[in-house]
């Protein structure tokens, strides 16, 4: 179920879709009425020529509507004065710091993508939990604008993905990937480097333990047996194919476009003496090659693109031994709709998590037979959670080496896709797939939890 427009921008493997908003400080008492000049009642933090620059009522009101399209959310927006904003009537558990004027109008202008520039920039900030302030704020946008006119939805919109095209998959993928392994290393699982939703199948599992489990869980959904041979598309860091290849004694062709993520994973084989049983190539699924036993794609399908579905449903269909199992997992979406502005533009460009229809579709284009799908949406909240931990606990040392922008961004990111996980905004799909002639399909899920009872035919 992954900031960079230079090495110190915003750019990442999972698509989450961003806050429409983020808060900051508690709120903050008004300044005394001015009996004296203008410079003796200043605010320290405000300069005697920006005087001028005080709230004016339309933007008092702009500030309101704001929340009030919103939805009224708990939320208090502090704007550079000072002066607080709020929704009639409603307490407030959040405040948001509105930095400057340009700030509230760039916001107002369209804040699917202007409130992730802003937030990276320092111009809006909280002291609140971001995850559970953007939670809070996307249930009530959600509700809010089935009320919006359409010429709102029109000015606040998401851009169409970038193309996913051979060319353009390569710049897309590094964008997100190429950040550097180290960086990564530093707040994913410490075992695997898996950067897709870990399985909690206790609630208190460590992230590392519920990597394994996840890695685990996609082994029994197909069917592995020893001597098997699979193909993996889209093989980040390599953890699952060596984990199959030690666990499952199978041999695995995995492919990837990140020059990043398949050197360390080469190197990673070696180390672990399963560069005889794992294969990485720096290439596309579109050149796949070879049959195989098992089809496995865990992350990547959110960077095809629905127009390539058919493409890639050919490549399974071509590859697939006729009575082997393909399993796709991706993030995905209730309906379709577009990725958050600032998401695509920033962090994930050509991303696109589908819907459930989409994501069958390209089931129905092999044409293959589902034979499972589950959502582990929750997982992925959690999985997110553990990642942002570790990430703040990193703080220090990422801006060292990215900037505070960067840290900004990021932090951003992984809060606004709890935000969307926890709304049901976005879910995660795990699809298994058989060819339609294939009757040697698992006929129960006991499988899943009890590996001795492997069906055999």
């Amino acid at each position: 179920m992954n900031i960079k427009e230079t090495r110190h921008s915003v750019s990442a493997r999972h698509p989450g879709a961003a806050p429409v908003l983020q808060t900051q400080d508690a709120a903050l008492p008004r300044e005394p009425a001015a009996q004296s000049p203008p410079e003796a009642t200043a605010h320290p933090d405000v300069q005697p020529r920006n005087r001028a620059r005080q709230p004016l009522l339309p933007e008092r009101w702009m500030a309101e509507k704001f929340l009030a399209l919103a939805g009224n959310p708990p939320l208090a927006l502090n704007l550079w004065d000072r002066d607080q904003v709020q929704a009639p009537g409603q307490p407030v558990q959040f405040t948001l710091r509105v930095a400057d004027r340009r700030a509230l109008y760039e916001l107002m202008s369209n804040p699917n993508l202007a409130f992730g520039d802003l937030y990276s920039a320092g111009r809006l900030e909280t002291d609140d939990s971001l995850a559970d302030m953007l939670t809070a704020l996307n249930q009530s946008t959600e509700q809010a604008r089935q009320q919006w006119p359409k010429w709102l939805d029109l000015l606040w919109r998401n851009h169409s993905p970038r193309s996913t095209s051979l060319k353009q998959a390569r710049s897309n993928i590094h964008h997100h990937y190429d950040l550097g392994n180290d960086f990564y290393r530093q707040w994913l699982d410490r075992d695997h480097m898996q950067y897709t939703c870990a399985y909690y199948e206790e609630p208190a599992m460590t992230l590392e333990q519920a990597q394994r489990a996840k890695l685990e869980l996609v082994c029994r959904k197909l069917q592995l047996q020893p001597g098997q041979t699979v193909v993996e598309a889209g093989c980040g860091w390599g953890g699952l194919a060596r984990y199959m290849a030690r666990e499952y004694q199978v041999t695995v062709r995995a492919y990837n476009i990140s020059r990043e993520q398949v050197t360390y994973a080469r190197e990673q084989a070696r180390q672990e003496g399963l560069d005889d049983q794992v294969e990485y190539l720096l290439d596309d699924y579109r050149n796949i090659s070879g049959s195989c036993d098992a089809f496995v794609s865990v992350g990547m399908l959110e960077h095809v693109g629905t127009a390539h579905y058919a493409t890639l449903a050919g490549v399974i269909r071509k590859h697939l031994k006729p009575e082997g199992l393909a399993l796709i997992h991706s993030i995905g979406r209730n309906r379709p709709a577009r990725t958050n502005a600032w998401i695509e533009k920033r962090i994930f460009p050509g991303a696109y998590p589908p819907s459930i229809a989409e994501l069958t579709a390209l089931a129905e284009a092999g044409p293959f037979s589902v034979l499972d799908i589950e959502n582990l949406r929750l997982h992925y909240a959690a999985t997110l959670e553990h990642w942002l931990e570790r990430f703040e606990q990193q703080r220090e040392t990422i801006q060292g080496q990215y900037g505070e922008r960067f840290v900004r961004a990021w932090q951003l990111y992984l809060a606004g896709s709890i935000a969307s996980f926890r709304c049901s905004a976005l879910q995660l799909f795990q699809m298994v797939l058989a060819h339609p002639e294939n009757n040697r399909v698992p006929r129960h899920r006991k499988t899943l939890f009890h590996p001795s009872s492997r069906e055999t035919f």
